[in-house]
């Protein structure tokens, strides 16, 4: 272990961490702004794109998602999409400039029959030289060994909320199971990205287990999306206390200061924040978003309204090591072109 990664604590403390959210909000805010300059340049933001890749029916019971097939929220099911139009939206992403590409999927865990279109997906999405990312449930270790092998950087797995105040949100999943996913995406030497929502109801104290079920794992997740409750019409928490703004950004800030080499993502939630809300979030150690006009089922805000804020306050989408402009396109000529002789390009819709 390198010696910043030792330096790096995992042993965070219930009491330590109410004195932060305690804090006066100038103070925490200068705080995690000092943390966040020594490990990150304050004016880069990483910019990633997330697809929709299976939409509905979900058999998990979430009270704050759309998809759940529990709840009535008028979403229109899509069946898994076909790989080559994963990867014409994956160019499309990267020609907007996002750098990392995030695809969904709405199930419980995937099935044996539905692993070879992912990992498809995975392998030409790879070739456009984006960093990939999945979220498709609970994974098995010899699933997470797959993704792995096929190239996949990261994987979402949020835990939500704190493991108090988790059973007032989902049912049908334990977070033991969580934790276990995660597990087996380290153990498979992938990155993880997974934090929480804030809105569903939860206590301070609840936030602040979230931040330390995420501080204390045996790694930080490089990425840590921190979500505010987008509340969908149909679902349980439809009629949900909004989040106080200042509440919010102090979460952002207390998880930069426990998690300092993580990317935070400014994540769901960002359309109902107006400009001086997300400046302060990326003040405060934010330096991740989606960007696009959608994220799975809920409005985002547009790249082009996203760019305009970033010239205003002089921040400037973080960049990957990239080869020439000819080498890209070869390669996603070269991904279609493979995908389309491939068995799995026409009928992956029907699996």
């Amino acid at each position: 272990m390198s010696a910043s990664a030792a330096s790096l604590r995992h042993d965070w403390t219930l009491d330590e961490v109410r004195a932060l959210f305690e804090l006066p909000f100038n103070d925490l805010l200068f705080q995690a702004h000092v943390v966040h300059r020594q490990h990150f340049d304050p004016n880069r933001v990483q910019v990633s794109t997330l697809l929709s890749i299976k939409t509905g029916a979900c058999p998990e019971d979430c009270k704050y998602c759309s998809q759940s097939g529990h709840h009535n929220t008028g979403l229109d099911k899509a069946k898994l999409m076909e790989v080559q139009k994963v990867i014409r939206a994956a160019a499309e992403a990267k020609a907007i400039g996002s750098t990392r590409f995030c695809m969904g999927a709405a199930w419980k865990h995937p099935s044996a029959k539905d692993m070879p279109y992912v990992l498809e997906m995975v392998k030409g999405v790879k070739a456009l030289g984006l960093e990939t990312c999945m979220t498709l449930g609970t994974l098995s270790r010899e699933q997470t060994q797959a993704l792995a092998e096929a190239g996949l950087d990261y994987y979402n797995h949020n835990l939500d909320t704190s493991p108090e105040f988790y059973g007032n949100i989902v049912t049908t999943r334990t977070y033991a199971e969580r934790l276990e996913t995660l597990a087996h995406v380290r153990e498979a030497g992938m990155k993880i990205c997974s934090g929480g929502i804030l809105g569903m109801g939860e206590s301070l104290d609840d936030r602040a287990g979230l931040l330390i079920q995420l501080a204390n794992l045996p790694e930080h997740p490089e990425s840590v999306p921190i979500n505010m409750l987008v509340k969908v019409k149909g679902t349980p928490l439809e009629n949900a206390e909004d989040v106080d703004p200042f509440d919010f950004i102090r979460t952002l800030a207390v998880a930069r200061i426990m998690m300092p080499r993580s990317h935070v993502r400014l994540s769901a939630g960002r359309s109902e924040m107006n400009e001086q809300m997300q400046a302060l979030a990326f003040f405060a150690g934010a330096n991740s978003i989606f960007y696009g006009e959608r994220l799975l089922t809920t409005g985002n805000p547009e790249a082009e309204k996203d760019m305009r804020l970033f010239a205003r306050l002089g921040i400037r989408p973080e960049e990957r090591e990239e080869h020439a402009d000819e080498v890209h396109q070869a390669a996603i000529e070269q991904a279609l072109i493979e995908q389309k002789n491939s068995a799995l390009f026409y009928d992956a819709t029907s699996a």
